[in-house]
């Protein structure tokens, strides 16, 4: 027969393994994004950083870097979890907006899905791409122009964090 003791021994020993990385993927947690996160020509990066959380049923990995030039602002971002499934709902439904002050727009590229956001008066926006269910890459940005900023996005190896959210 187990005491108390042992039993409450054993049920923290449970409840502190459910809390270990489920496969040795996950123990990398948002670090095996940071590579993708480059430097960018003409821009001053900052250190890239991130989080990896993991509860029962749900894990979530971000992995994030600012950039800067003058007053223009990029932040990039690899997003895997609950998260980036929020992101991922407007562009399921295929949304095209257009005003004369922003527009937003789902369309592919090479071969991915993604959707783009614009606000004119500040010249501001956002570029999110689709690499997984779960998963997407996300370039916000202020002070510079839309397709600067696509130009930008595209500089950043979609395929290659496809493959590392697998």
């Amino acid at each position: 027969m187990i005491d108390r003791r042992h039993a409450l021994v054993l049920l923290v020993a449970a409840a502190t393994t459910a809390w270990l990385p489920a496969s040795p993927t996950y123990a990398q947690g948002f670090q095996r994004f940071v590579p993708f996160l480059i430097e960018l020509d003409g821009w001053r990066a900052d250190k890239p950083d991130g989080v990896s959380m993991q509860m029962p049923g749900h894990a979530m990995d971000t992995a994030t870097r600012k950039y800067a030039r003058g007053d223009a602002t990029l932040d990039a971002q690899i997003i895997v979890g609950p998260a980036a499934q929020g992101l991922l709902a407007p562009m399921r439904a295929g949304i095209k907006v257009e005003t004369p002050e922003g527009r937003m727009n789902t369309s592919t590229v090479d071969g991915l899905v993604m959707m783009r956001t614009y606000t004119v008066k500040d010249r501001s926006g956002a570029i999110v791409v689709a690499l997984a269910d779960n998963a997407v890459f996300s370039l916000s940005f202020h002070g510079i122009a839309d397709e600067e900023a696509l130009t930008l996005a595209r500089k950043f190896n979609w395929k290659a964090m496809q493959g590392a959210v697998k």
